[in-house]
């Protein structure tokens, strides 16, 4: 169930004290009006009841999604890759094959949610993502494009869109993929992410991490290249393999004329 506890805010501008209900752990199977109002971010919005001041307020928050087995920690601002918290994996220690999520601001959390109730792989979603900024920075001569989200997904067309954010300004910029990309992610993750896929605790999967799995990819990728140069293969002459047909001959004994007696 969705946990809530009161605090006390002290008012950047008028600097009264306000006690306010914040929520802590959101269920979405059980609260799903919860779910809509961290997704437009109103579950956060607080304001003064002194002078009106009106701010939004950024603080932990589990997130826990029981129909697509997902759980999403917001933690503004935490760096870390990994969080092992022994008093939370006990505490659902019988739900089994749950993908558990890192997340440092709203946008990556908003984002996590959308991924996994379409669905799809967010590991293979990075990588997708990093991939087609690639591309997005060449299109419009820049060194690189880091600030991106999956923002549309559609399995009839076979597409799936990135909104990227450009330039000094951070002009948006959508980007429409095909699904093969995703699908030739989802292949790469499997062969160099099978560790990570086995972490019991809370991970973050962001572009740093596309990056180093990119990398491990690109270096396997050709180091291969490098073998099959230093030792090619063989030409391998094929074998005319013969068939060998039956041929069934009928013989027809010809009748033996009996000598007419004279």
């Amino acid at each position: 169930m969705s946990r809530k506890v009161t605090k006390s805010i002290v008012c950047p501008k008028c600097n009264e004290t306000t006690q306010t209900d914040i929520y802590t752990s959101i269920n979405s199977f059980n609260d799903p009006q919860l779910r809509e109002s961290a997704l437009d971010e109103s579950l956060f919005k607080w304001r003064c009841s002194c002078c009106g001041h009106q701010a939004r307020l950024t603080y932990p928050v589990l997130y826990n999604d029981m129909k697509n087995r997902f759980m999403v920690y917001l933690i503004p601002r935490i760096e870390r890759f990994q969080l092992a918290d022994r008093e939370l994996e006990e505490e659902f220690a019988n739900l089994k094959n749950i993908n558990k999520r890192l997340v440092p601001d709203f946008n990556s959390f908003k984002e996590k949610v959308f991924i996994f109730e379409s669905g799809l792989d967010d590991m293979a979603v990075e990588l997708t993502k990093l991939a087609i900024s690639e591309a997005v920075a060449k299109k419009h001569g820049i060194e690189e494009v880091k600030e991106g989200y999956l923002s549309m997904y559609d399995r009839e067309t076979n597409t799936m869109g990135f909104t990227y954010f450009i330039g000094k300004n951070k002009d948006p910029y959508v980007q429409s993929a095909r699904l093969e990309i995703y699908g030739k992610s989802i292949s790469i993750v499997k062969e160099f992410a099978a560790k990570d896929k086995k972490l019991k605790g809370f991970i973050k999967i962001d572009r740093e991490w596309a990056e180093n799995v990119l990398y491990r990819y690109k270096r396997a990728k050709h180091h291969l290249q490098e073998q099959q140069e230093e030792s090619p293969e063989k030409p391998v002459l094929k074998k005319q393999v013969l068939e060998k047909k039956k041929l069934d001959i009928e013989i027809v004994t010809p009748p033996i004329k009996s000598t007419p007696k004279k």
